[in-house]
């Protein structure tokens, strides 16, 4: 017996074969170029020791290129990219702003923190 709540939705893209090809080239970029930004960020991580003098800018590359990732994710994946320019701007700015605020925090406190630590060492 068929069930007449399943729709194939497959069966109804009706598109050519010049919008698939498009299709699929946007689905190769989002995949290379996510793929690319991962493989830069594991290796910073693995050539780049702790002790290096130039760590914390490895820290800050990690930082930017994972929010980077993250809004492009987000622009693609949930279809932001289609919609209007200050939809996009509405939902991403206060991400960010969001999150330059929990790295602002995490920093304040670890300053505090060393300052403790230090006064009792």
């Amino acid at each position: 017996m068929e069930r007449d709540d399943l729709i194939e939705y497959s069966l109804h893209a009706h598109h050519d074969e010049d919008k698939g090809k498009v299709i699929r080239k946007k689905i190769y970029f989002v995949t290379i170029l996510l793929t690319a930004i991962t493989v830069l960020e594991v290796f910073l991580g693995a050539v780049i020791k702790q002790d290096a003098s130039i760590w914390p800018l490895v820290k800050w590359a990690f930082v930017v290129l994972t929010l980077l990732k993250a809004g492009y994710i987000v622009i693609v994946f949930m279809h932001l990219g289609d919609e209007r320019p200050w939809l996009r701007y509405v939902i991403l700015v206060p991400y960010f702003i969001f999150i330059l605020y929990l790295i602002f925090i995490a920093l304040w406190e670890a300053v505090y923190i060393k300052g403790v630590l230090s006064y009792f060492s």
